[in-house]
């Protein structure tokens, strides 16, 4: 029989097939580097970050100094930040991070309720503050949302740095019952400062929504005077207060 009439065998018939096959989508990680002076924190993180599928620790640091080496070093999408640290306390971190720029979401996870820390570490950049005590789950949840460019606050916490960020004739009036009434906002400033909260920019958002960079400028113009906020951090926190920051395709 001639050989060129052979039939194909098995083992090449299944060679030919996973050659056609399309390769499984390759798993895009959230790069975390874990800073915390206490051995057992980071120990604890480590193991239970393991666990997700879609989460690479990168590195774990013991003080502030070798926080901003191992950045440089490894390049991290999230820096979860203890705010008690030798060397350098996590709010100098912070505030070195803003002044260099370097390109990295951060949440602190400390067991401090100290509200004026949790103030400073909004105004230096910080996006999220997660409670020490809080449930493993929500930290992983945090890590996620702060990844996408979204900020993490819980309702504890939210509701604690709203109340530093109320200027005092705010809060005398809330006292006496007689804060002003404010005009509802429209639906297209309800998507901008959903947008605003997760993290958008005005070019980013003009570009979604179809629009000029100087419409959302006038939106957001108008939503600070219908709000009573003065810039996009107390509109960030006042979405995640109200609940106006969770896009409704992932409600």
């Amino acid at each position: 029989m001639n050989n060129a009439t052979l039939e194909a065998t098995p083992e090449v018939e299944l060679a030919e097939v996973e050659a056609q096959s399309p390769a499984p989508p390759e798993i895009k990680y959230i790069r975390v580097l874990i800073a915390d002076d206490h051995p057992i924190v980071r120990d604890g993180l480590k193991k239970l970050l393991t666990l997700e599928e879609d989460i690479k620790i990168v590195g774990e640091a013991s003080d502030g100094r070798q926080v901003l080496e191992m950045l440089t070093e490894f390049e991290p999408d999230v820096l979860l930040l203890d705010l008690r640290m030798p060397n350098l306390d996590g709010l100098s971190v912070l505030q070195s991070l803003q002044q260099t720029g370097k390109k990295v979401r951060v949440i602190v996870l400390t067991a401090s309720e100290d509200k004026n820390e949790f103030v400073q570490a909004m105004k230096l950049g910080c996006s999220g503050i997660v409670l020490k005590q809080t449930a493993t789950d929500l930290i992983v949840k945090s890590i996620r949302k702060v990844s996408r460019g979204e900020i993490w606050l819980d309702s504890h916490t939210t509701a604690a740095v709203m109340r530093q960020f109320a200027s005092p004739a705010d809060q005398l009036a809330a006292m006496n019952g007689k804060a002003r009434e404010r005009s509802p906002l429209s639906t297209r400033e309800r998507e901008i400062v959903q947008l605003v909260a997760q993290g958008y920019k005005n070019k980013e958002m003009a570009e979604k929504m179809f629009i000029s960079e100087q419409t959302v400028k006038n939106h957001l113009h108008n939503i600070f005077d219908k709000l009573g906020v003065s810039d996009r951090l107390e509109l960030a926190l006042y979405a995640i207060h109200k609940g106006l920051h969770v896009a409704q395709d992932r409600l």
